[in-house]
């Protein structure tokens, strides 16, 4: 995947993935622990609410039991159940029921016959009797169906005596755990109730409709989960007797699992909110961070490309700090590497100048091949002039053999000094195309030279360089150009190639840098002899001396700068010179 192969890729994706696992991590354990809790808190307040119905249940049924005991206790109520007397137990029956608070009050005689009732009048039932508890003094309840919830009826005697008492009759007391009383228990414990019997819901807080679903509840166990009006429910079943059967009474009560739910999702909703912006910050983060570690590595990268490319190696890495960002690595690699190309660009200087030392050995070769004829020449140009009789013209003729030898001689002579000695420079502010111009000018003086064509790049500016040094290079450059062209003596069908060409171009490379091109349409430079062109005394014409291309090699990189050629044998050469500031009161 090349989408990794950039360093910039990698570090983003790596604390970009980091940061979207942590982060989900959290939010996927945050978000499970709080269902969790919210489940175990709906457990918990399932079991709180159904205490508190069995505790109220309870207090009631003690509280109806004890109204009963006393009433029963009463002189007046029991001398009134022991004759019998309807008519006036009728009233005290009723007022008896109003300030117990009660559904329904019975009072039986001792044979089980209705003496008086008083209450709803729905709930009218024949008195319930438990005589063994009833004796034992132990009113326990009993509950009995009825079509609108579930009657729970406390039964106590009537008894004259106190060690041998002798039972008159029973009294009932009874209390409707219908709609009405669910509604009670809800407000008391928050939760919804239903009352059963009999595996039938007959009342319930939700209405008639919830029946069927809430008879299953009567059957599990443990909480079950049901819906209701699309609405989900947690529900228990809490025994009302002693006994836990499917057809024994009981409540139901329900919590609402949608509500807490509700509540979780916003909550989670929340959380993911804020996941999401945390994920989104911490990716531009990720990538601001990338970005101040790769920009500075890109940045030197491309420096060490261009210098690679260009050969240039007094191309420097800025290394000044620009803010907090700035990455102190990438500040070391640039100190490093502006350190490393000071000292590769000495050792070249140290090796060039080794060069031109060892060179002096071979000048041996050049003084045998080079100097020798026009000392011979010389020598018998003066032998010439010491003989008797010599005419005028030929002393003349021998004086401008001697003093064209004596040229050549002084011409090597300087040419071996400037491979040799060390080159100084005087840089000032110079223009460049100026100084093309001048030296296409000089070049094209000579007598069947081709023409140079100038393609000069517009504001080019002004480098601190020797105009004199750059001139000499240009003028060495060009005439090995229109050499190049030249068609040769012994070939007519030259005659037939395009017309020679040499052509001088200027190019703006940055602020403070410029490249010249020298191009002709020669033959090109032959692959053996390419690499060795700018060796000192290598020539590949008869009448050259190997050192021009040397010599200008010495001064374009003493003056910090760089040439290098490319050529296509049948199509031409190019040599290129970039250039840039160069250094003041520098030799080389």
């Amino acid at each position: 995947m090349r989408v990794l192969g950039s360093i910039t890729n990698r570090i983003f994706l790596a604390s970009a993935l980091l940061a979207m696992l942590s982060i989900g991590a959290a939010v996927f354990f945050v978000s499970a622990r709080m269902t969790r809790e919210t489940e175990a808190e709906l457990q918990r307040d399932l079991t709180e609410a159904a205490t508190l119905v069995d505790e109220q249940r309870r207090t009631q049924s003690d509280y109806v039991a004890r109204t009963a005991r006393l009433i029963a206790d009463l002189p007046k109520f029991k001398a009134v159940v022991e004759i019998g007397d309807r008519p006036t137990l009728a009233p005290i029956a009723v007022d008896y029921q109003q300030q117990a608070g009660a559904d329904l009050l019975i009072v039986s005689g001792r044979r089980g016959e209705t003496l008086a009732a008083a209450g709803n009048r729905e709930a009218l039932i024949e008195p319930i009797r438990d005589e063994r508890h009833a004796l034992e003094g132990t009113a326990a309840p009993v509950f009995l169906a009825h079509a609108r919830g579930v009657l729970e009826v406390v039964s106590v005697p009537v008894t004259l005596g106190i060690e041998r008492p002798d039972i008159l009759g029973f009294l009932s007391i009874g209390i409707l755990l219908d709609e009405a009383r669910a509604n009670q228990f809800k407000s008391l414990t928050g939760a919804d109730i239903a009352f059963a019997m009999d595996g039938t819901v007959r009342a319930s807080t939700l209405g008639p409709g919830a029946a069927p679903a809430l008879a299953t509840v009567l059957t599990s166990p443990h909480p079950t989960r049901l819906v209701i009006g699309g609405v989900e429910y947690v529900a228990r079943a809490q025994p009302l007797g002693t006994l836990s059967g499917a057809a024994d009474p009981a409540a139901i009560i329900l919590r609402s699992r949608s509500e807490r739910m509700r509540t979780l999702g916003s909550i989670q909703a929340a959380l993911g909110a804020i996941a999401l912006g945390a994920t989104l910050l911490a990716i531009v983060v990720s990538y601001a961070v990338a970005r101040t570690i790769t920009r500075p590595l890109a940045t030197i990268t491309d420096h060490m490309r261009q210098v690679a490319v260009t050969g240039d190696l007094t191309r420097k890495i800025a290394t000044k700090r620009r803010g907090g960002w700035d990455d102190d690595d990438a500040h070391m690699l640039a100190t490093t590497f502006n350190t490393l190309t000071d000292s590769i660009a000495r050792f070249q200087r140290e090796a060039g100048q080794r060069e031109r030392l060892s060179s002096l050995g071979r000048l041996s070769t050049v003084i045998a091949h080079e100097v020798r004829n026009p000392l011979m020449i010389i020598k018998g140009a003066l032998r010439t002039l010491d003989r008797n009789g010599t005419s005028a013209a030929d002393i003349r003729d021998a004086a401008k053999d001697i003093d064209e030898e004596i040229d050549r001689l002084n011409s090597l002579v300087n040419d071996v000094l400037d491979v040799a000695r060390p080159i100084r420079f005087d840089p000032a502010p110079t223009d460049v195309n100026a100084v093309c111009r001048d030296a296409a000018a000089a070049a094209a003086a000579g007598d069947g030279h081709a023409t140079v064509t100038l393609e000069l790049a517009p504001a080019l500016p002004d480098l601190i360089i020797d105009s004199e040094r750059l001139r000499t290079v240009l003028i060495n450059l060009l005439t090995n150009a229109q050499n190049a062209v030249e068609p040769p003596k012994d070939a007519p069908a030259r005659a037939a190639r395009a017309a020679p060409a040499v052509r001088l171009i200027t190019q703006r490379l940055g602020e403070r840098r410029v490249s010249i091109t020298i191009r002709d349409n020669g033959p090109g430079i032959a692959e053996d002899v390419l690499p060795r062109i700018f060796d000192p005394y290598f020539t590949t014409r008869r009448a050259g001396t190997g050192l021009g291309l040397a010599i200008a090699k010495n001064i374009v990189e003493g003056m910090g700068g760089a040439i290098a050629v490319t050529t296509k044998p049948g199509d031409g050469t190019d040599f290129r010179v970039e250039l840039g500031d160069a250094p003041r009161n520098h030799s080389v």
